[in-house]
């Protein structure tokens, strides 16, 4: 008869068989309760983000023919939120799309736990919560990848409605105060392909 007996030992583990002998399982080192709560170097890798911006938005999934409907009205306003203990960016994009009065509020942040990014969204096209999660880093240059997907309301057309369309926001933070957005959709049977564009490419005074 075999059976398990588990003993908390630094962070060791331990199985002992019906034979009788312990063997020593790995196991995941033990994280400092602050590591875990206080933010870090992948939180200051946001900082740039803060501020209020002038932004030009690039929309593909309304445009026509390959050619996005552009918006040159558009306000950013980017903080970080002061009672999650600096843990969270808040993003405020207003202006218009298509004609049509556009709104988003998008809440960013880092994750010491599962070391990774996540990015949700709400704004007035979609009537759902536009949720994204990365993959663990380490942290590194380079932009931002973050994974999601979401429930097709019919924003990329009758075919779609109701189906899991997989998408990606690429944060790209540049070093002269220029940013880009870039969201991704993958729909059923085709190709990733470039769904909006926001570029931040001045700061208001």
């Amino acid at each position: 008869m075999k059976f398990k007996i588990l003993a908390v030992a630094g962070s060791m583990t331990l199985a002992l068989t019906g034979s009788g002998v312990a063997v020593a399982a790995p196991s995941k080192p033990a994280v400092a309760p602050g590591d875990n709560l206080t933010p870090g170097p992948q939180h200051r890798r946001l900082d740039p983000l803060v501020g209020t911006w002038k932004a030009v938005k690039y929309n593909y999934v309304l445009g026509q023919n390959g050619q996005p409907i552009v918006s040159r009205d558009i306000t950013v306003k980017v903080r970080w939120i002061a009672k999650t203990g600096g843990r969270f960016l808040e993003e405020k994009t207003e202006g218009t799309l298509g004609g049509a009065k556009y709104y988003r509020l998008g809440v960013l942040g880092y994750s010491n736990i599962d070391r990774r990014y996540e990015w949700t969204t709400f704004d007035s096209v979609t009537p759902t919560a536009m949720t994204y999660r990365g993959a663990p880093t380490t942290g590194g240059a380079g932009p931002l990848s973050i994974p999601g997907e979401f429930t097709d309301p019919g924003v990329l057309g009758p075919d779609y409605l109701g189906k899991t369309i997989p998408m990606r926001t690429v944060i790209t933070i540049g070093s002269r105060g220029r940013h880009t957005f870039d969201l991704y959709f993958t729909p059923p049977g085709q190709g990733e392909r470039l769904a909006d564009r926001v570029v931040y490419t001045r700061k208001i005074r």
